[in-house]
């Protein structure tokens, strides 16, 4: 006897949605309808300008398939600050909720769109806008002030990009699709297990942060190929810039530290998708181990995104003392750097490896 055709039908949708349904639409939440419509409409916009200017081939040639460094840092940088306005719009309304709620009133959120909000605002900033804004500078200043022409391997750094970009998107589906995860942004279980998140949220949140991560972690082991394999002739590690040393030392700890990320979002995978009991409370489980783990990541994280930063403090002009010299000679390699008594007189040169004239190895020296 042949299964009847609606049971393949829903096996087919099953195996290819998953979880999501046409009851996934979020139809019942006018602030969410009224987002998508505002969305659907700038995107619409958009998408309609290019067209009539006829950008698409130079975006794709120039910018999407691209493999400068500098093009694929500023990519980046523009992907940090949309998700940006996203994180912010998640401060705004938490803010708005909190002034509201109040007095007896519940506001204009319920705790289950709250909920989404708190845990999208957190993993939104970290994410997908320090981690893009932080890996976007690192890209388009390390080749520049260690000489390098590009990065080691152009191609997976277009590749990373758009691993970061497809986790980016994988977020912002929930939006309009299903719903985010209502955990905090790190997700601690139980609460992020089958039994208390039965929904697509935490779902998201996994493959949102897996895909990212992956694409954070290449670019990672590529920066690191690059500041130790491709330095300029001369330019030993103690002469590196600040910058270039921070994020050495920032990528390093992603290198150690993502892969533990990965792991343990493939462990409560396990848990949501088989059956296993790695973070339950019953079975041998334990959420404890989940939590330690997680911060195993979490920790050298709050390096990673401050150490660069640091870098880019000590490599700044200093603002009491302005400076006749070129801003971007601080920033300049050893065979672009110039001598700026040359240009200005009382000024130093802005790199110390570069051999100075007798005249002003003193204060060269002085300076450094």
């Amino acid at each position: 006897m042949s299964p009847h055709p609606a049971s393949e039908n829903s096996g087919i949708w099953k195996l290819i949605f998953g979880r999501l349904d046409w009851s996934s639409l979020p139809l019942h939440e006018p602030i969410v309808v009224g987002t998508f419509v505002m969305v659907a409409l700038g995107g619409a916009v958009v998408l309609g300008l290019i067209t009539k200017y006829r950008l698409w081939g130079m975006l794709w040639r120039d910018w999407f398939t691209t493999v400068d460094h500098k093009r694929i840092g500023i990519m980046y940088m523009v992907l940090g600050l949309i998700m940006f306005l996203r994180g912010f719009a998640d401060a705004i309304m938490m803010r708005l909720q909190q002034a509201m709620a109040f007095n007896g009133s519940e506001g204009y959120l319920n705790s289950h769109h709250y909920d989404q909000i708190f845990t999208a605002h957190g993993v939104i900033m970290i994410f997908f806008v320090a981690m893009p804004m932080i890996t976007g500078i690192m890209n388009y200043i390390v080749p520049l002030q260690i000489g390098a022409r590009d990065v080691s391997f152009p191609f997976l750094n277009n590749f990373s990009f758009w691993m970061t970009t497809a986790g980016a998107i994988i977020v912002m589906m929930s939006l309009f699709v299903g719903e985010f995860a209502r955990t905090g942004w790190l997700a601690y279980p139980p609460l992020s297990g089958i039994a208390y998140s039965p929904g697509v949220g935490v779902d998201y949140y996994i493959w949102g942060l897996q895909i990212a991560g992956i694409g954070t972690l290449l670019s990672g082991v590529n920066l690191i190929a690059t500041i130790v394999k491709m330095r300029a002739p001369g330019m030993t590690m103690m002469k590196l810039p600040i910058f270039t040393w921070t994020s050495l030392c920032a990528n390093i700890l992603i290198v150690a530290a993502f892969p533990v990320l990965t792991a343990v979002l493939a462990l409560l995978s396990l848990d949501r998708y088989v059956g296993t009991a790695f973070f339950t409370n019953d079975m041998g489980g334990n959420p404890m181990m989940y939590v330690n783990l997680i911060w195993i990541w979490g920790h050298p994280e709050v390096y990673i995104l401050i150490l660069p930063l640091f870098g880019v403090s000590a490599k700044s002009p200093p603002l009491s003392r302005p400076s006749a010299c070129s801003a971007t000679a601080r920033w300049s390699t050893p065979r672009s750097s110039s001598r700026c008594s040359a240009i200005s007189s009382g000024c130093t040169i802005s790199s110390p490896w570069v051999r100075a004239p007798a005249s002003t190895a003193s204060s060269a020296s002085r300076r450094w």
